[in-house]
């Protein structure tokens, strides 16, 4: 054998048994040299060093590879690798690589590249260089001269089998001395999000954490890409516009130029439900008809009382679902929940009912009045406490989503309750209202 033949085998070898190592090597090439010296290997030699490859590299390296060898390394890579490569590329140039595919294959990595509507992956740039970790700060800078990407704040490392081993400022990485190894100012990675992770989870993390980029992986581990901070504010928003439209039973899906019938489809049914739910109020106050007509005050004061436990049911219901959307408490923590909620109603309706009290003597020297609605303020405020917290958590046992028109239910439960307590409590004191009114 000669020796040009052996040199040969030996880089096979290495490429076969050794494909992360080739892979930094290769990453350290212009991107012809590395395209052509893997070109002159075996497919199978090619494909393990290929896929190993930063997946910027990977593209350049692809696209300068022989037509055949290009289509072999796509075929028989891992699809995650392929995928990685894809998302580089622009949608056109990515339609017709696939193109130059076997349907199937093609199918497989189109599927894979489709991220559900909601997740992580969809608010992803794929298009980041990483760092090897085995790298010193001057191959670092020489790297990011070749990729010569803007915007750049902090970098990632990643190791020989592409999974996220840490983070390096830029600033940082500008000061450090050209041969010191990256590893020694490399840091530790704040949070990180999985691709089929939802929206809800991105949203999380920022809201937990003061970050600007969050990194996203795959189900292995393998760095894909970053969120920005501009598409996790979007989330943000879109999570908050979500909720907010939901609670009151307007459709997700609907947008402020939406065709009106779209929105009268979507809007009509729990208007419909709430109509309902209005009359069963109205039918409340009807029970007590003779009340009213005998004590006239009653009919200025009862929206006081149900204002009052309605908002007392709007805080308790925001603090309820803001911790399940936020994984504070799950279901099974509704006695605590509960118990909170009752507490935290019962000192806020004596505190309420005390300052109800002296506006309601100085306007009716009635006594009786006094103490029929400072017992409704603190029933009512109660009851709209736990029904704050319930219905969200109810919604959420029978596997609907806790925002959707959580705001139509809690008002009719509060607005029931809120006639029906003071009404109730002033037909049982009646007695006392009388002996006030003469």
């Amino acid at each position: 054998m000669s020796a040009e033949a052996a040199v040969e085998a030996l880089n096979q070898k290495f490429l076969l048994d050794y494909p992360g190592e080739a892979a930094r090597e290769l990453e350290s090439m212009p991107a012809q040299d590395a395209a052509a010296l893997l070109a002159s290997h075996a497919p199978r030699a090619a494909v393990r060093a290929w896929q190993a490859l930063a997946p910027d590299v990977a593209r350049e390296v692809l696209e300068l590879l022989p037509a055949d060898l290009a289509r072999h390394v796509l075929t028989e890579s891992e699809p995650a690798s392929s995928v990685a490569v894809l998302s580089q590329l622009e949608p056109e140039a990515r339609k017709q690589r696939l193109a130059t595919l076997d349907k199937e294959v093609a199918r497989e990595l189109r599927d894979l590249s489709a991220y559900p509507e909601d997740s992580a992956g969809r608010l992803m740039d794929a298009r980041v260089s990483p760092l090897r970790s085995g790298m010193t700060v001057g191959e670092a800078i020489e790297r990011l001269r070749a990729v010569r990407r803007r915007g750049l704040r902090e970098l990632y490392v990643v190791d020989d089998e592409g999974r996220l081993a840490g983070r390096v400022e830029m600033q940082e990485l500008a000061l450090a001395e050209r041969t010191r190894p990256l590893s020694e100012i490399q840091r530790g990675i704040v949070a990180v999000v999985r691709d089929l992770d939802p929206r809800e989870e991105v949203v999380e993390i920022l809201q937990r954490e003061p970050i600007t980029v969050l990194p996203v992986l795959s189900h292995a581990g393998r760095f894909l890409g970053v969120i920005r901070q501009a598409e996790l504010m979007a989330a943000v928003e879109e999570e908050s516009s979500v909720d907010i439209q939901t609670m009151v039973g307007a459709s997700p899906d609907e947008k402020a130029l939406s065709r009106p019938w779209f929105a009268v489809k979507k809007r009509l049914p729990w208007l419909q439900i709430n109509l309902l739910t209005a009359f069963l109020a109205a039918a409340v106050v009807g029970l007590f008809e003779s009340t009213i007509a005998k004590f006239t005050a009653l009919a200025v004061l009862l929206p006081v009382v149900a204002g009052q436990s309605g908002n007392a049911g709007a805080q308790a219901l925001a603090v309820t679902m803001r911790g399940l959307v936020l994984r504070e408490i799950s279901l099974r923590h509704w006695p605590k929940m509960l118990w909170k909620e009752c507490a935290t109603g019962l000192v806020n309706g004596l505190a309420v009912a005390a300052t109800t009290a002296i506006g309601v003597y100085f306007w009716s020297g009635s006594m009786g009045l006094v103490y029929v609605i400072c017992i409704a303020m603190v029933v009512s405020m109660v009851v709209a406490g736990l029904a704050g917290a319930l219905v969200p958590i109810l919604l959420r046992r029978f596997g609907q989503d806790p925002a959707t028109a959580s705001s139509i239910i809690l008002t009719t439960v509060t607005d029931v309750v809120g006639f029906f307590s003071f009404l109730g409590i002033a037909t049982v004191f009646a007695g006392m209202l009388e002996q006030g009114a003469r």
